[in-house]
């Protein structure tokens, strides 16, 4: 699925709206929702650009890391299936 905002708009979204600009007010002026606007505050709060692109790279290591391990359980439960066949 494509995000519409990158990581950095996010950032300058919440940033905006810690200097004192109404949520509702910025959530109409950049086209999304109120509830964008809270799970991106509880995901990127607090986070600089460089954190986010490092929180970014982090969650693509892991999801290639969860794909390597269920290859690997699927292998080990296919081998397990074969042995017991033979026997």
């Amino acid at each position: 699925m494509k995000q519409r905002f990158s990581e950095v708009q996010i950032i300058g979204f919440l940033r905006e709206a810690e200097t004192g600009v109404a949520v509702k007010d910025l959530c109409r002026w950049h086209g999304f929702s109120e509830a964008s606007y809270y799970l991106w505050r509880n995901k990127f709060g607090g986070l600089e650009v460089s954190d986010a692109k490092r929180l970014k790279a982090l969650e693509l290591e892991n999801a290639r890391l969860k794909r390597l391990l269920a290859e690997a359980l699927l292998e080990q439960a296919v081998t397990r299936e074969v042995l017991r066949k033979k026997w």
